[in-house]
């Protein structure tokens, strides 16, 4: 008998004990899309396998999903390029041409000018880019942009203070990156807070392929950074802001329910690519555009994980919702979905919209599980309408 208690004892308090991990992080909570509790032990890395009590992962999407847009939300909006939610669901939107943000009420479409950001040179693909809002913006009210400037592309950050007259309610920008190469293509553009509340930014190679493979140049790469600008710990490099490399031209970066970072990229010719990133690894520009064909990659280079006729996306912002990356096209005019099981596809892409609406710019995740889309079609190279350009709200499977 006594034997047979210290047994139970013994596995009540293996049990604690294992508990007592999950709750530490072991375990998987049941988040929404877009969100998980757990990051890769390397964000943007793949994600291990849980422990065997783990909640099992989220059944992969369907085949086939559907697109409905359910309202117009605003209106003639001016080269519209960067999106970024406020808590509480309002969007900050970046004109590319006139170097203004402005800030769209989520329930009315008011909109309201929050100020211009000193410095922007718009010309060719630059301009006021990306934009996105701190990770603690409810206690710091920071505003990042990614921008041009008459000698680089920089990302600056400044204060928003929604109490003072429309207009002026942006604080003088602070730089805390420069010396992105400029070009009058390829600026990339793109940024975002990530899941481990770093900052991440989408570059092009300006025009040069050569920016690509140097890991001394911030052009043709992601760049990872703390919101002060400074290389972080998990950087390929501890002295280095550079995640990745061999890119042309990125333009949308999205990350997955398990914090795998996704991003899309304008080919040249051939082959628009959407690519699972993962750090330090080389994306093979100017080597190799699209796939190698044999599903193994060429020479270290990494595959994308779904590539496009030019003609057909020409890739702008990505989003994940559903279970899907949904990509914003704009020579191709259409939505993309991409529904993926893990690191996989599912099914092959399904296009949406296709000339509905032209081009279509950026698109971001609301907490529902729906999207906001953003057309980009006063760029100077679309076919604007009268009321364009617009941010639709789109319900989605």
């Amino acid at each position: 008998m006594q034997r047979r208690s210290q047994t139970a004892v013994l596995a009540v308090v293996a049990s604690l004990l294992l508990a007592a991990g999950c709750s530490a992080g072991g375990g998987r909570q049941q988040p929404g899309d877009g969100v998980s509790a757990a990051p890769p032990k390397s964000p943007g890395a793949p994600v291990a396998a849980g422990p065997p009590n783990a909640t099992p992962p989220s059944p992969a999407p369907p085949a086939k999903g559907s697109v409905k847009v359910v309202r117009t939300l605003a209106t003639g909006l001016k080269s519209p390029w960067g999106v970024a939610a406020l808590p509480g669901g309002d969007l900050l939107v970046s004109s590319r041409d006139t170097g203004k943000i402005v800030r769209v009420a989520a329930d009315s479409g008011k909109t309201t000018e929050l100020g211009s950001v000193p410095g922007v040179a718009p010309a060719g693909e630059g301009g006021l880019l990306g934009i996105a809002v701190s990770s603690s913006f409810g206690a710091d009210h920071q505003v990042y942009a990614y921008f041009t400037t008459a000698s680089d592309n920089r990302i600056a950050r400044m204060n928003y203070d929604e109490k003072r007259p429309p207009g002026d309610q942006l604080g003088a920008p602070h730089t805390i990156l420069r010396g992105i190469p400029k070009g009058q293509i390829h600026n990339g553009g793109r940024i975002a807070f990530g899941p481990d509340k770093m900052l991440y930014a989408g570059t092009g190679e300006a025009g040069d392929p050569g920016h690509s493979q140097d890991k001394s140049s911030l052009g043709g790469k992601i760049l990872r950074m703390t919101p002060d600008g400074e290389p972080t710990h998990g950087n390929p490099e501890a002295d280095s802001v550079v995640y990745d490399y061999g890119h042309r031209n990125v333009q949308g970066l999205a990350w997955d329910r398990d914090h795998r970072l996704w991003a899309s990229e304008f080919g040249q010719d051939t082959w628009d690519e959407l690519n699972l990133i993962e750090p330090g690894r080389n994306y093979g520009w100017p080597e190799v555009e699209g796939k190698a064909g044999d599903g193994r990659g060429r020479s270290g280079f990494v595959d994308p994980v779904e590539q496009w006729r030019t003609a057909d996306a020409s890739p702008s912002g990505i989003a994940y919702a559903k279970g899907s990356v949904w990509m914003a096209s704009l020579r191709g005019e259409r939505l993309w979905r991409i529904p993926l099981n893990g690191t996989k596809p599912v099914a092959a892409p399904q296009a949406f919209l296709k000339g509905t609406y032209g081009r279509l710019r950026t698109i971001v995740a609301t907490d529902d599980g729906g999207l906001w889309l953003v057309t980009g079609n006063t760029d100077g190279r679309g076919r604007p309408h009268p009321g364009d350009d617009r941010i639709l709200r789109l319900q989605v499977t």
